[in-house]
């Protein structure tokens, strides 16, 4: 059984942003919350809104932080400080340029160009030690168009294919509490939804 206390997911906060390519980890976090008829609700203290979901016999906390992305590591270390939950059981979704949409991925610690990551990354000490979930946006081609790709919205076919891809990680992140690492990123790695015309 993996020991995952709380999840993460990123995105910037308010209206405009919410149906964009960079809240990809706040809609896996909110969709995960649905899945287990929970509500979250806003803690300031943990600058973010937060709730509790039940897997298995495990207790996990629930965090998608309104900071913006690149404060992202406020809002978790806040947390993971008041209830002492270490790094290495953390787990953080969110948007990856260096997957196609239709894609999703666990890894565990390494480097990444995410700011929110970097900034947890930062604010934990320079921990790198937490699991990451990977939800992939595609690359629009060049570095120059990278900013306006994260904060525009999908195609209806690639949004599909990204909400396809999340309902995978869900089910996933249950076998990774429930079972182990393995399995679920044995599952998950040979997931890829369907794009049309690609």
């Amino acid at each position: 059984m993996s020991d995952i206390r709380l999840i993460v997911g990123l995105g910037n906060p308010g209206p405009e942003y919410e149906n964009t390519r960079h809240n990809a980890g706040a809609w896996y976090l909110h969709e995960l919350a649905a899945r287990f008829n929970t509500s979250l609700k806003p803690e300031s203290k943990f600058f973010g809104y937060s709730g509790r979901i039940t897997v298995g016999t495990q207790d996990i906390r629930l965090l998608y932080p309104t900071t913006f992305m690149n404060k992202s590591g406020q809002a978790v270390s806040a947390m993971a400080n008041f209830y002492r939950i270490p790094a290495e059981n953390i787990l953080v979704a969110f948007d990856e340029l260096d997957l196609p949409p239709g894609v999703a991925k666990f890894k565990v610690g390494g480097s990444s160009s995410q700011n929110g990551v970097r900034d947890i990354v930062a604010r934990m000490g320079n921990n790198k030690d937490f699991l990451r979930l990977r939800i992939g946006i595609g690359h629009p081609g060049h570095k120059s168009k990278v900013t306006g790709h994260v904060l525009g919205k999908p195609q209806a076919s690639e949004k599909d294919a990204i909400v396809d891809a999340i309902d995978e990680a869900i089910r996933c992140t249950e076998i990774l509490i429930k079972n182990d690492l393995k399995q679920a990123q044995n599952r998950l790695h040979s997931f890829k939804a369907d794009v049309p015309g690609t």
